[in-house]
């Protein structure tokens, strides 16, 4: 699995990720959501990149929250169910990857002491 550079835009900021081939893809659906949540966040009153980024992260953590309570309990006798749990470690594996990539970045944004404006 060999990795590349990819440049995304979060909040307005161009950002250069490391991510494989194949995770490109996701990588970019993930940014362009947490991106999409951010701008809501600033068009709903957050005047800085860090409050709007935890709003979103929120947003999206509930979101997740939901839909895995939702989703049915796999049987654990069922063969499929060994694939759906593969899955759902990868899509784990996934998260905690992007979970590190927002942590680098709102360590990116951060000021020390206080919150960076954002200029329209």
């Amino acid at each position: 699995m060999s990795q590349q550079r990819i440049e995304v835009t979060l909040a307005g900021q161009k950002i250069t990720l490391a991510t494989s081939t194949e995770h490109e893809p996701l990588l970019r659906s993930a940014c362009a959501l947490v991106d999409e949540q951010i701008q809501l966040a600033i068009t709903g009153g957050n005047r800085s990149i860090e409050r709007a980024s935890m709003m979103a992260a929120i947003k999206i953590a509930g979101d997740l929250i939901t839909l895995k309570s939702s989703a049915p309990s796999p049987s654990p006798s069922s063969p499929s169910s060994i694939d759906d749990a593969d899955a759902l470690s990868e899509l784990h594996a996934e998260v905690r990857s992007l979970e590190d990539h927002v942590d680098s970045l709102m360590q990116t944004f951060s000021l020390p002491g206080s919150p960076r404006p954002i200029v329209p």
